[in-house]
């Protein structure tokens, strides 16, 4: 297992270089530059000033000595500073903004699996039932709604309409004045929307692939000779069935984390969150390139990390694997 484990670890080194290499070129070739800010909108900037600007970033450089130098800072665990106005170091702004983006994924992660495992389960014990035609039409419905649409939409009625739940931010004015428990049932409140939303599309393909894959395991002969055998059907689908079911999941698993990471983007913004997503967008609009670099490092390395804690389930899961790796 340490032998497979620190493989994994190895390849993950030129996995991360590669996805910063491509990251970096892609951004410097998109259209704009982050002194048109600066410079295009001030009529009184001259092109010296621009000059100077270009010099000070750091981008009268070749591009691939600016990514050199920037692979340098980045082995000392140093993204620069930002090119806005405040001009603090990225590692900063991502440290505030980083342990809202992990709490929402995990939230949305776990309501994922909670709801969708269980779904697809019953779906495919009581295959064809009413249960499971209703399920069916209620995942897919969620699936093919666009997750922005849904926001605003789920926004309006709960928050505007009824005014059941906030639909902005992470806690109310005057947040510090409440009670320990309205504190929490605060934070309760306005996480709700942003984690329905970051959850539901997850939840509709992981509940389908759950069941397909219950589907097919429940019609091995093993399945069968446990049944035979006399075993109560708790134990013949939770026990044996349900373990071979998840091996396909937790890959599954460990690919959606990018998906999360991503959707963060659009709900974070949607909903005014202060996490990573937002921090994004805000960054692309800018042209802050050491700031947009710094969120797509993290990203990168919390899906890395992602895959390779779904390896390390799958092989536990599956002796199999460690055993050949």
């Amino acid at each position: 297992m340490s032998h497979y484990l620190l493989r994994r670890l190895l390849l993950m080194i030129p996995l991360l270089i590669g996805i910063t290499l491509i990251s970096f070129t892609v951004i410097h070739l998109a259209p704009g530059e982050p002194t048109d800010l600066q410079t295009q909108m001030n009529p009184q900037a001259s092109g010296d000033l621009q000059a100077r600007l270009h010099k000070n970033y750091g981008l009268d450089k070749p591009l691939h000595q600016q990514y050199l130098l920037w692979l340098q800072r980045l082995v000392k665990l140093d993204f620069g500073d930002s090119f806005a106005q405040d001009n603090r170091p990225v590692r900063d702004k991502i440290a505030e903004r980083l342990p809202v983006t992990i709490t929402l994924n995990l939230l949305s992660l776990a309501t994922i699996l909670l709801v969708a495992l269980p779904l697809g389960v019953i779906s495919a014990v009581r295959r064809n039932s009413l249960f499971d035609r209703a399920t069916t039409v209620l995942v897919f419905t969620g699936f093919a709604m666009p997750s922005f649409w849904l926001a605003l939409l789920l926004m309006d009625w709960f928050g505007v309409r009824l005014g059941w739940l906030p639909v902005s931010g992470l806690k109310s004015l005057g947040y510090e004045y409440l009670s320990f428990s309205g504190q929490i049932f605060d934070r309760i409140s306005h996480l709700l929307l942003p984690v329905f939303i970051a959850a539901i599309g997850g939840l509709a393909g992981f509940s389908r692939y759950m069941r397909s894959n219950m589907l097919e395991v429940i019609r091995q002969d093993y399945i069968m000779t446990a049944r035979a055998k006399g075993l109560s059907e708790g134990v013949v689908i939770y026990k044996h069935a349900l373990r071979n079911a998840l091996l396909p999941v937790i890959t599954i698993l460990g690919l959606s984390v990018p998906g999360l990471i991503g959707g963060s983007v659009i709900f974070e913004t949607i909903f005014a969150i202060p996490g990573m997503g937002k921090l994004f967008y805000d960054g692309v609009m800018m042209r802050d390139y050491p700031l947009i670099m710094g969120v797509l490092v993290i990203g990168a390395v919390l899906t890395l990390v992602g895959n390779l804690l779904a390896d390390l389930s799958y092989a536990l899961a599956d002796p199999r694997i460690r055993q050949g790796g």
